[in-house]
């Protein structure tokens, strides 16, 4: 049976796939050869890197199957060609166990993935049908994609900062690929949104999304959890139960705190990514899946794998692309917007402000908890608040202990005040919150007072901050 992809009713016949295979093996190279052609596919080949060069000067393929390592030129270097001439050409690599972080590189480069030598026939046959069935659905959507407004593709990030903008750029690139993603990030800063932001502008958005807290599973039903068991596998298990893999075919399996996976777990975990296989607890037989991995960690896996407490073949095939969420305190710029977002959502009901004294507040905070933390400290001053304009003293002891806010109007006493004095402390009081909002840069404080550089240290001087 072919596994050419299949149009569907509304497209016109296409033209059978155009493979190039690459590789030094003469046998190797001829068996592919066969083996495709066979398949219904249109197939040329190359004895080595220089050769296939040569031939995509002439030549446009769907995909090329090269080895990565040849005489002359070798797989990394075919790659970076096939994508100066050919950039929607996809390219698989061919690679010994050895060279496994080489193919890694690989895939950051543009590769689309690698297959381990040895390998048996049915494997590589199903990635090069997964290879182009990906290639046909990207080009059918590509017009379909580009007339999407991000704002609505990403509604629930929130941000207008460049380290924002630069992480919604991120992905959109990654999104239409099938490369394994790691969220980096400190707790509360919306790992998951971004996992699913990027399930949903994948091609397999219309699939399941399966999120997983790998520190919130026991050790003992993790496997269990993750590949399901088969009836009488142990006590009490009286009927089948699909593992979250089963359940994210065709999807996305988000694996949230992965750094909390013990080392015996992260084996298998490695061998479902390589063989893209499960076997259920207590099942004789493994069976196929195919489920996209995104994982995320509060914890840096790189510093962990020296330490052995995370296995550095896994963490390179999790890290094919790294995502990394900036801590709400280094992009203070997108609080306004991100609290006002937040009201909306715990409060649809009603028309919520925040005064300027409380914003004043929040955009001071450090922020620790992230925007999980700003979330709950917003729900909590919306259920102590009076009315629909949030103030100041509906604020923990935490954001509000320290000082207190500048007025928001001034209040004149019945028998006066000391003007001057007056004046000096709201003075001192802004100079302090403007250097704290800089984290002591006094350039940026300055320019926060809309003060120059010296007038800012000539008032720091006079009143002795």
């Amino acid at each position: 049976m072919s596994l050419t992809p299949t149009p569907n009713a509304t497209t016109s016949p296409r033209l059978p796939p155009h493979l190039l295979i690459v590789d030094d093996e003469v046998s190797l190279r001829e068996m592919l050869e066969i083996m495709f052609a066979a398949e219904g596919y249109v197939v040329d080949v190359a004895p080595d890197g220089n050769q296939a060069m040569e031939q995509l000067r002439h030549q446009a393929y769907d995909l090329v199957l090269t080895d990565m390592r040849m005489p002359g030129a070798d797989g990394l270097e075919l790659l970076e060609q096939v994508k100066q001439l050919h950039p929607e050409t996809l390219v698989i690599l061919m690679t010994a166990y050895s060279t496994t972080s080489q193919a890694v590189e690989a895939m950051k480069l543009g590769a689309y993935d690698y297959i381990v030598k040895p390998f048996n026939n049915e494997d590589i046959r199903l990635t090069i049908k997964k290879a182009l069935e990906f290639s046909f659905l990207r080009h059918e959507n590509l017009q379909l994609r580009t007339q999407l407004d991000r704002r609505n593709s990403f509604d629930r990030l929130v941000g207008k900062s460049a380290a924002m903008q630069q992480l919604y750029t991120m992905i959109e690139k990654v999104a239409p690929t099938t490369a394994s993603v790691l969220i980096g990030g400190e707790s509360g800063t919306g790992k998951e949104l971004v996992a699913q932001a990027i399930h949903q502008n994948s091609l397999c958005a219309s699939k399941p999304f399966i999120p997983l807290n790998c520190g919130a599973v026991p050790e003992n039903l993790l496997e269990n959890e993750l590949f399901g068991h088969e009836k009488g596998a142990f006590t009490g298990a009286d009927q089948r139960k699909e593992g979250l893999f089963d359940l994210a075919d065709g999807g996305t399996l988000f694996l949230d705190e992965i750094a909390e996976l013990p080392l015996p777990m992260q084996v298998k975990l490695l061998r479902v990514l390589q063989e893209k296989e499960i076997r259920p607890v207590g099942g004789n037989s493994s069976h196929k899946v195919d489920a996209r991995v995104i994982a995320a960690s509060n914890r840096d896996l790189d510093t962990l794998t020296r330490t052995g407490e995370f296995r550095q073949d896994l963490f390179y095939r999790l890290n094919v692309v790294h995502l990394h969420i900036p801590p709400l305190r280094e992009r203070r710029e997108d609080i306004p917007l991100l609290a006002q977002t937040l009201c909306r959502m715990l409060a649809p009901e009603r028309m919520i402000s925040i005064s300027p004294p409380m914003m004043r507040a929040l955009l001071d905070y450090s922020w620790p908890g992230n925007v999980r933390e700003l979330e709950n400290v917003l729900e909590r001053s919306i259920i102590l608040s009076e009315n629909d304009i949030l103030e100041y003293g509906s604020l923990p002891a935490a954001l509000s202990h320290e000082e207190n806010p500048p007025p928001s109007e001034v209040y004149l006493p019945e028998d006066g005040l000391d003007l001057e004095a007056y004046l000096r402390d709201i003075e001192i009081q802004l100079l302090t919150r403007a250097l704290k909002r800089s984290n002591g840069i006094k350039k940026k404080a300055a320019k926060l007072l809309h003060l120059s550089f010296r007038s800012l240290r000539y008032k720091l001087d006079k009143l002795g901050l």
